[in-house]
């Protein structure tokens, strides 16, 4: 086969070798999935309640019910912080008002700026906020998951957490 110099050159055996090393590679990253705590109860036993579960709670339950929940969604809308508090919306299902407001407490971290389409996760306490109380607006979702963040006392209360396209926060 007759080449020019430089093409040969190319491809000699360590490029060949480099390349195909390059495209069969597989990407580090710190997986942070795994870095991420379990979603416990006050008892110690892992939450049950997922998606579907916070999506029955919302239509089903009360203003004021509180359980654990653990979610998972893509960040919809952004809500202007409050009270050195950031909060989003993420929805959580197929439906229109399948969304949930997460109430994240920035004395436990800064987070980047949110970006509507990125991926969070979350474990906290679910509460259904679809009346005004004495001391809250109602939430624009109708519920809402807060306490996403270590506990400074888990003996009172279980830590959570919020995870961010892949990066975990509140701990």
């Amino acid at each position: 086969m007759n080449l020019a110099p430089g093409l040969k050159r190319i491809l000699s055996a360590p490029f060949i070798l480099a390349l195909f090393a390059t495209a069969f590679a597989t990407p580090f990253t710190t997986g942070s999935a795994s870095a991420a705590p379990p979603c416990l109860e006050k008892n110690g036993v892992e939450v049950r309640a997922g998606n579907e579960q916070v999506l029955r709670w919302k239509s089903s339950t009360p203003n004021q019910f509180l359980s654990r929940a653990h979610v998972s969604g893509t960040i919809q809308n952004l809500y202007p912080d409050r009270n050195g508090h950031s909060h989003f919306q993420i929805k959580i299902g197929p439906g229109p008002g399948d969304t949930i407001e997460l109430v994240y407490n920035l004395s436990f971290g800064t987070i980047p700026r949110l970006i509507p389409g990125a991926h969070a996760e979350a474990c906290g306490d679910y509460i259904t906020s679809n009346a005004p109380t004495q001391n809250y607006e109602p939430s624009p979702d109708g519920a809402i998951v807060h306490w996403i963040h270590r506990s400074r006392n888990p003996a009172r209360h279980p830590s959570g957490y919020l995870e961010l396209d892949g990066t975990l926060y509140g701990n």
